[in-house]
């Protein structure tokens, strides 16, 4: 592996290459733990090296279009079907079949940030379901969840069979062991977790809280970037997938599914972590925020937060998403003559937002870092009513920095339904919608 070298990145050194990450968004990667342990010119030779297994994972129908058919080829200690047979572990915590929940109100909604849990809860029985649409059983739509853990998985590996999960940790690192090798996620970094992916998290910090988007449909994508060019936005380079590490550990273990939302457990004699190599598409990944190169407007006005998008879950319909994943990082506001902030806006598409760090241009007040808000369609919002009496007057002669910040948005197509504890919550702010009542009359008809 060639030798790392330091960069400075947003005032800071960073690795342009983390040791054991190779670079690239949905590269063909090719890594080994053992030399030799990757067969030449062949998936499934009669007799895999150091008698390894093979197995194929595949995140993509097998007649997907070359571009788009995600899969990989492991070579594991024992194969995946090693295990005893599942029974159901009860949670009243998670939904994947959102026809199910309560109706959803047109009311805008902002929570607090969820707190940490006091009996020992690692990060599987630390999520909880906010939101979502869709069915994880038809493969379309996302579930929206929130998590606060205060404990490492012990002897505990789990799986989601629902959909890919995007990680967004707010509080405390994670350390997510995969099949396919070891993630170090941080506040401001994400993790992709592919869909079948098995896994295990410890909290170096002791504590972690954040939240997770799990993508029912098409894989996340990074979009194209039409007349912005060949660069910009988040950059294929800067997405790390792991190189191999395996565990060959024997003992008593648990293996936690989940299913069309409902969790189930299985006994297991190994740990399922024991990929030795693999080569592939279809692989856990992060990726870190500070990286994404923010476009802006030059002149007047502001584009539309689209600008600001990282990854994309695509449908059938052109240009009309199933998930967009969008962040608001810190950046400069240049626009002349100009109310610099978000404008208020209805849109035809639902916005979950939640705060990594800092305090979000648009609200000064209220909404709070591991909180969230949800704007469904057609709900009216924008800023609240501090920020617009402060930009409306503000000198926009000179440019500003909006720093010291980090929010994000899973945007959708369709309605995004909370859940019965969202709606029923002591976290749920109940007088959200007084940040808008003292927008007063400015009309005058004389007057210019």
């Amino acid at each position: 592996m060639d030798t790392p070298t330091r960069t400075p990145h947003n005032g800071r050194s960073r690795l342009e290459i983390e040791p054991g990450y190779q670079s690239g968004f949905a590269n063909e990667f090719a890594t080994e733990a053992l030399p030799g342990a990757l067969p030449e010119g062949r998936n499934s030779p009669q007799r895999a090296a150091y008698g390894l297994y093979a197995e194929q994972l595949s995140g993509t129908a097998f007649t997907a279009p070359r571009g788009h058919n995600r899969r990989s080829w492991l070579y594991r200690i024992r194969p995946a079907a090693v295990h005893m047979p599942f029974t159901p572990l009860p949670s009243k915590r998670l939904v994947a079949n959102f026809a199910e929940v309560p109706p959803t109100p047109p009311n805008q909604l902002r929570w607090d940030a969820l707190p940490m849990p006091v009996e020992p809860t690692d990060f599987i029985d630390g999520w909880v379901t906010m939101a979502g649409n869709g069915a994880a059983e038809s493969m379309t739509g996302c579930a929206i969840h929130v998590y606060a853990a205060n404990r490492s998985m012990q002897d505990r590996f789990f799986y989601t069979a629902d959909g890919e999960l995007l990680i967004v940790p707010q509080e405390g690192r994670l350390h997510i062991a995969t099949e396919f090798g070891k993630l170090d996620v941080e506040p401001f970094e994400i993790a992709v977790i592919p869909r079948g992916v098995r896994f295990a998290v410890s909290l170096p910090d002791g504590v972690a809280r954040g939240y997770i988007c799990e993508n029912f449909g098409a894989l996340l994508r990074l979009p194209d970037l039409g007349p912005i060019g060949s660069n910009g936005l988040a950059n294929p380079r800067d997405f790390l997938t792991p190189h191999a590490a395996y565990e060959d550990r024997e003992g008593d273990f648990e293996l936690v599914a989940k299913m069309n939302g409902n969790l189930w457990r299985a006994d297991i004699g190994h740990s399922p972590l024991d990929v030795v190599a693999w080569h592939g598409n279809y692989a856990p990944y992060k990726y870190d925020l500070r990286r994404f190169n923010t476009i802006g407007s030059i002149s007047f006005d502001h584009p539309d937060p689209s600008i600001f998008l990282v990854l994309q879950s695509q449908t059938d319909t052109p240009g009309v998403d199933s998930i967009d994943f969008v962040i608001f990082p810190p950046r400069w506001l240049a626009a002349e003559d100009t109310f610099r902030p978000p404008w208020f806006h209805r849109n035809v598409a639902s916005e979950f937002m939640g705060l990594v760090h800092g305090v979000y241009d648009a609200k000064a007040e209220g909404f709070v870092p591991g909180g969230a808000s949800l704007h469904n369609c057609m709900s009216g919002h924008g800023p609240d009513a501090e920020t617009f009496e402060k930009a409306s007057h503000s000198d926009t002669s000179t440019p500003k920095k909006v720093g010291d910040t980090m929010a994000f948005m899973f945007e959708t197509r369709t309605l995004i339904k909370p859940t019965r504890f969202a709606l029923e919550t002591a976290q749920l702010q109940a007088h959200y919608y007084e940040c808008w009542q003292g927008l007063t009359k400015h009309f005058n008809p004389e007057q210019r």
